[in-house]
């Protein structure tokens, strides 16, 4: 017996006629619902948070997102000035940059406070 036995191969399996991409359906679905829930809210927050911060003008009352509440005085290129307390000497001043503003106030809520 000098020659070995022979098998056969057991045949190629059927080649996929989708290419695999029915694997990669998940992963896409995935994708479009963290864009929904996530990732497009935030994006639509930060915008509106821009355009509060760029329609900022003097004598609007905010609240930075350190919890000082108080009246613009001045407003520049990056920084806002904003009156915080009344002392005796004048209102207290305090220099701030803008974009640690968290919310705009309605006007007159400073005196409730």
């Amino acid at each position: 017996m000098l020659i070995s036995n022979a098998y056969a191969q057991a045949a190629a399996p059927a080649a996929d006629p989708t290419g695999g991409l029915l694997g990669m359906v998940p992963i896409i679905l995935m994708f479009i619902v963290l864009w929904f829930l996530m990732i497009r809210p935030q994006m639509k927050k930060a915008k509106e948070q821009q355009k509060m911060v760029t329609e900022l003008q003097k004598g609007d009352e905010i609240v930075t997102q350190g919890g000082l509440a108080g009246r613009i005085a001045k407003v520049g290129e990056n920084y806002l000035s904003v009156e915080i307390a009344d002392a005796k000497d004048g209102p207290m001043v305090v220099s701030i940059q803008k974009s640690a503003v968290s919310a705009l106030l309605p006007k007159g809520t400073l005196k409730a406070l």
